[in-house]
């Protein structure tokens, strides 16, 4: 699907068998392009549009490269989050004077909300350049978003491992598992995060250094691509610290689960020493010998009782005393 915007373009889509790109596109959007859909952004633009698994290359001589006057750039941007499987999908950015190509197999949020924007606001998409760092900025801004999504749902994690009370703290088997499940969860997502920050950093590392960033007139290119590496930077460490943290609480919820086993341990042990002599003593007096002396002792049968309640008592008063139980 090949969709084009700029001051005179809403982003309709462009019929390949016309070929022809609107003059005044900037922004030329490749949605899982087909063969044709590709010739006619190399004839108009003179840029070679790069397949699919040239984009999954994660080398950065692969990734950012210039080429002809152009910049190639791709990115491995975040989606998947709202289906419950956040994964990352490489986007390609083809900066050619005045026009950007961007070339995607998947449609994530940012992108869609950027494609509505552009249609509303014709000023975003002024040139390529700008188009270029303000999708960039609006994938950076889902990046922040999901991260202070996840901020909440670790919180609520801690409060749900960290209760006030003992008895609170005693959690299910179901529940434990469904914590660690949802500490996992959160893992995948922060790690998605991550990889979709640094793949980021580096393309606006790529882009700064570029004679396109440093050419005459384009002091507002630079200024927004240091902002957005700034950006980046700090959501970076933000998403270091919360994996430490979120380590943390695996750490806090499999000292639960130890807690949890050691605890039904010990009462089959106390349990075990308690009940282990009165069924010594029973297990002697239930003999079915003929010649037993006690079996003439007319208090032989109460006091064979005394004495196992005593062997029973005494254990548990002594555990009790010493606090292990």
């Amino acid at each position: 699907m090949l969709r084009t915007y700029g001051p005179n373009c809403d982003g309709s889509i462009v019929d390949p068998k016309l070929e022809k790109i609107p003059d005044d596109a900037t922004w030329i959007d490749l949605e899982e392009p087909t063969q044709a859909e590709e010739r006619l952004v190399e004839q108009c633009i003179k840029v070679d549009v790069p397949t699919q698994a040239e984009m999954a290359e994660i080398e950065p001589s692969s990734r950012l490269y210039e080429k002809d006057g152009a910049l190639y750039m791709t990115i491995s941007a975040l989606r998947g989050v709202e289906e419950q499987h956040p994964t990352t999908t490489p986007i390609s950015f083809v900066l050619a004077g005045n026009r950007l190509v961007t070339i995607r197999y998947a449609t994530p949020k940012p992108i869609r909300t950027f494609e509505s924007h552009a249609r509303r606001d014709k000023d975003l998409v002024r040139d390529g350049t700008t188009a270029l760092v303000r999708l960039v900025d609006a994938i950076i801004d889902r990046l922040a978003d999901e991260i202070e999504n996840v901020s909440a749902s670790m919180e609520t994690l801690s409060q749900e491992i960290f209760t006030g009370s003992e008895q609170e703290r005693r959690i299910p088997v179901e529940k434990l598992t469904a914590l660690l499940s949802r500490i996992g969860r959160v893992q995948t997502l922060l790690t998605k995060i991550r990889y979709s920050g640094v793949t980021t950093l580096r393309m606006l590392s790529f882009l700064g250094g570029t004679s396109v960033a440093h050419a005459e007139g384009k002091a507002e290119l630079r200024n927004h691509v240091a902002s957005l590496t700034t950006d980046v930077t700090s959501l970076s460490e933000h998403a270091s610290y919360l994996v430490d943290s979120l380590q943390f609480l695996l750490d806090a919820s499999l000292g639960l689960i130890s807690i949890e086993q050691n605890a039904a341990m010990k009462l089959f042990s106390w349990t075990a020493v308690v009940f282990l002599p009165p069924t010594l003593i029973a297990g002697i007096f239930g003999m079915n010998f003929h010649y037993i002396p006690e079996l003439s002792w007319r208090y032989g049968f109460p006091l064979s009782l005394g004495l196992m309640f005593a062997c029973a008592v005494g254990p548990y008063l002594y555990f009790k005393k010493r606090g292990w139980l």
